[in-house]
C-alpha cells in the first residue's frame, strides 16, 4: 500500500477521536510506517508534556497501518495486548511513530513502534503490541 491509500484508511477506517489526532503518513515502505502527530496543546499535561495516551494511540494507528502496508490491503483487527515504555518526555515538538511488523501470521500479527520527538535522533518511547486478525 502507498502514502495516499494508508492516508485513506486514517480517514475511512478508525474511530473519530484517532481521526481527531490529525496524523498524517510520512514514509511508507513494505512493512514499515512512519506517522506524524503535530504538537497540539489539547494533547499536552503541564509544562506542554505530550501525553501518554496519544503516543500509545499514535503506537497503535502506526501499527496497524503497517499491517495492512505489509498484507496489501485494509484487514480488520482487534489490539490483543500494547506495551509501551517512555523513555524521556516529548514537550513542544511533532511526534514521530516509526512503525514495522515483526511477524506476520494467518490470524496473528505482531509489530513494533519507536517514538520520537520530530528532530530528535534518540527514542522517547518504543512500543510493541499483538492483533488478532480477522480471517481474511
Amino acid at each position: 500500500m502507498n502514502k495516499d491509500e494508508l492516508q485513506k484508511l486514517l480517514a475511512d477506517v478508525f474511530a473519530p477521536w484517532v481521526q481527531a489526532l490529525d496524523l498524517s503518513v510520512d514514509h511508507v515502505s513494505g512493512n514499515e510506517v512512519d506517522l506524524r502527530m503535530k504538537f497540539d496543546e489539547q494533547l499536552c499535561r503541564e509544562g506542554g508534556i505530550v501525553c501518554g495516551q496519544s503516543m500509545m494511540a499514535i503506537s497503535d494507528t502506526a501499527m496497524v497501518l503497517a499491517i495492512c502496508s505489509a498484507s496489501g490491503a485494509y484487514r480488520p483487527m482487534g489490539t490483543v495486548d500494547q506495551t509501551t515504555h517512555f523513555m524521556k518526555p516529548i514537550s513542544n515538538k511533532n511526534v514521530i511513530a516509526k512503525a514495522s511488523v515483526t511477524r506476520l501470521g494467518r490470524t496473528m500479527a505482531f509489530a513494533q513502534t519507536t517514538i520520537y520527538a520530530e528532530g530528535d535522533e534518540k527514542p522517547a518511547g518504543i512500543a510493541t503490541a499483538a492483533y488478532a486478525l480477522a480471517p481474511a
